[in-house]
């Protein structure tokens, strides 16, 4: 870490904690929504989503350490939901014109240990469908209490 111009702390990706922090939060109640609409949601969106709700800058998918930015965002929402739902609620993000989860979904799930190293294409499918799954299911009983 280094200090930036205006004496705040910078992380990763050019982006100080606070930053992080504002972005995770918009993210995780972004990500919530879709949960309890049993919808799911593409990384584009969630980036229009987080820079109308915060006013940062967004990120810019044609770059690749933004796209790694967007996955390290993802993981620190997985971090915050996670005590709550046990779940990894970056499930309900995927790549526009995709079926599932981007590949740092499955890595975060290995370290994790909710997914066996090694784990087939068909493996990580069937557990992302479990997650996408379980986290509507958990936010649709959430709504009804």
């Amino acid at each position: 870490m280094s200090c930036s111009k205006r004496g705040r702390v910078v992380s990763l990706f050019g982006r100080d904690e606070f930053t992080w922090d504002e972005m995770a939060e918009a993210g995780e109640t972004f990500l919530v929504e879709r949960a309890r609409l049993a919808r799911l949601t593409s990384y584009t969106e969630l980036n229009a989503t987080l820079i109308r709700r915060t006013g940062l800058p967004g990120f810019d998918f044609s770059r690749q350490d933004e796209r790694a930015a967007m996955g390290h965002l993802l993981s620190l929402i997985v971090q915050r939901n996670r005590p709550t739902t046990g779940l990894m609620i970056s499930a309900l993000a995927t790549y526009i014109d995709a079926n599932d989860a981007g590949p740092g979904f499955y890595v975060l799930a290995q370290q994790l240990g909710d997914l066996a190293c090694g784990a087939s294409a068909s493996a990580k499918f069937d557990f992302w469908v479990t997650q996408v799954k379980a986290l509507h299911q958990h936010y649709a009983r959430a709504q009804q209490k």
